[in-house]
Order: structure tokens, then sequence, then C-alpha cells
């Protein structure tokens, strides 16, 4: 190929990428708008839930991440542990070495003690990441892309890769949300991350968007 051409080539790829994430922000807006009609009543419910249980505690609760570009954004969720859930957890740590180190292996604990009843299914049903649709309409995410990362996580994307993973905005669901999730090592997370990152396309969104529902509904990775 010419370099005249292999210019055309590259200016083409710029060109439609950024339709891309003309079409992408435009749908992002349009369905967080839905989501968050139908996160009202679901906040009712919640709330109700809580306070019949005796937890009078906020429903929400927010969490730093690392957005597009490197930015800190806080991200919402609903609460789904007691609201002394540090307490609980340090204790249970104390009183359980086996699972003391699974925790500090995995940062992960099956039959976790801190989750309260609602927050079981709210997890179950990935009903608790709900509330970023308000995140996807302020533009801190997107409907489709990697999930967002703690700052310290950043850590496991070395070099351009981490330039690479931040270019994008993270997303409520993404690639690697639909291949496997809590059931994939973080080395396999960081590739179909960066696989979806080198490769999106409004055909691939729509793929996570049909398996999205189809992992929701079996229930597949959400711990």
């Amino acid at each position: 190929m010419e370099p005249n051409e292999l210019l055309i080539s590259k200016e083409k790829n710029i060109s439609f990428r950024y339709l891309y994430f003309v079409i992408k922000r435009t749908f992002d807006v349009f369905v967080s708008l839905i989501g968050i009609i139908f996160l009202l009543p679901l906040v009712c419910f919640v709330k109700i839930f809580y306070v019949f249980s005796g937890d009078f505690s906020s429903i929400f609760f927010k969490q730093k991440r690392l957005g597009k570009n490197g930015h800190f954004i806080y991200i919402y969720k609903f609460r789904t542990m007691v609201p002394n859930a540090e307490e609980v957890l340090a204790k249970w740590l104390l009183d359980n070495e086996d699972i003391r180190e699974e925790y500090y292996r995995t940062r992960k604990i099956d039959n976790d003690p801190r989750i309260t009843k609602i927050g079981k299914i709210l997890r179950a049903t990935s009903l608790d990441e709900f509330p970023q649709f308000i995140n996807i309409f302020k533009g801190d995410m997107s409907l489709i892309g990697p999930r967002p990362i703690v700052p310290d996580e950043i850590e496991n994307y070395e070099g351009e890769k981490a330039d690479l993973f931040l270019s994008v905005r993270p997303g409520l669901t993404g690639y690697w949300a639909v291949n496997g999730r809590s059931n994939t090592t973080y080395e396999e997370r960081v590739e179909l991350e960066l696989y979806y990152v080198k490769n999106c396309s409004i055909i691939l969104d729509i793929k996570i968007i049909v398996f999205t529902f189809l992992t929701v509904l079996k229930r597949d990775g959400a711990k």
C-alpha cells in the first residue's frame, strides 16, 4: 500500500472511531435516562426493606475509581453490606484463620457475613449496580466498557497497557463481565478488558448487551 493510501486509511479509521464514540455517548444518555426512571421505584423498595429490618442507614454508598484518562470518579451502588462492615470483617477474620488467609489472597469471602439479606438479592441479580445509570448520564461511565477499577489496581496494567485501559470510559458491563467475571483470574481479566478497548465497535457492544442479559439471568459470576 502506498504512503498516501496508508494515510487515507488511517484517517478513515480515526473518523469511524470518532463516529462510534459519538453514537455510543448518545446511546448512553438515552439508556441512562430510562435506567434512572426504573431506578426510582427500586430505591423506594430497597429503602422500605432496610427500614423494616431495622436498618436506617443510607441505602447508597460510593466508591473511588479510575475513570477515563486516569481521572478519579465516584461510582454509586446500592449498599449490600451492614453499616459496620469493617468491624464485622475484622472480627470474622480474627476468629477464622483459614478464611483470613483466603481473604488476603483473593479479597473475597464465600458466605460473607457482612452482606445483608437484600444485599444478597441485589448482588445475585446485579441490581446493586443500578445506581450507576447516574454515572453514565453524568458522563463518568459508559453502558459498555472495562469495569471501573480502584486506583491501586492500575499496577496490574504495565506500561502502555495502562494508557490503553484508561483511554475509554469504564462501563456498567463489559467484555470481561460477560466472559467469566468472578470466575477468571486477574491476569485473564486484564487481557479481556484490553481486548475490548482494542476492538470496541457497535457490533461488539450489541453482543455484550445480549450476553449481559443472559449472564444476569443465569446469575453467572455475580458475587
